[in-house]
């Protein structure tokens, strides 16, 4: 849960996001929150040029069915724990300096498995720091992950994901490392021929 400043975001009173079903009960709202952005992630993800209109795009897609605020940028500072994330005034000035990094490095593209996974961990981990929405930021990252990936030629394996590794190797690099988080990107791209980066 965020530890969050002054949160519109809430029914007064409670840390319970306000929703469309009006589910007053965290559990339940995590719950339903869980099902249906898997069911949006299932669907086919809106194209769009890999820049933050289309991040803002697939956050919008993938829980439109939860939050009226699905795809906008939050307005209230929010941390987890130690880590204090982007202030809101700060979001869309860091997200177009990524995001142009991101173009400017050709989408990540004919790069070999460990280029990719080591500029990819640096993509994601300023894309955490930044934490563009008031909830859904992981799973929002993990989709655009994935079309940033195909878009670059390679094959994510969701199979060999161990949630808790990866969760902690996004801790770490939110701390400066991003080794871990290279590594456990390297270890979900599937097996490429090498002479292909010869």
């Amino acid at each position: 849960m965020y530890d969050a400043v002054a949160d519109e975001y809430c029914y007064p009173g409670t840390t319970v996001l306000k929703n469309r079903l009006d589910i007053r009960d965290a559990e339940d709202l995590k719950a339903f929150e869980a099902e249906v952005s898997d069911a949006r992630a299932d669907e086919e993800i809106p194209a769009g040029d890999l820049d933050f209109e289309h991040f803002k795009a697939v956050h919008r897609h993938l829980f439109q069915d939860v939050y009226d605020w699905a795809g906008e940028p939050r307005t209230v500072r929010i941390s987890k724990g130690e880590s204090t994330f982007c202030y809101p005034e700060n979001i869309e000035r860091e997200a177009k300096r990524l995001f142009t990094k991101l173009k400017n490095d050709n989408l990540l593209q004919d790069l070999s498995q460990a280029g990719f996974a080591r500029k990819s961990a640096e993509f994601l981990a300023t894309l955490n720091v930044i934490h563009a929405f008031r909830e859904g930021n992981g799973r929002t990252q993990l989709s655009f992950f994935l079309l940033l990936a195909d878009q670059a030629g390679h094959a994510i394996d969701l199979e060999a994901l161990d949630p808790d590794a990866f969760l902690q190797a996004m801790i770490a690099s939110f701390d400066g490392d991003e080794t871990l988080l290279a590594a456990a990107i390297e270890r979900l791209i599937e097996d490429e021929d090498p002479r292909e980066w010869s």
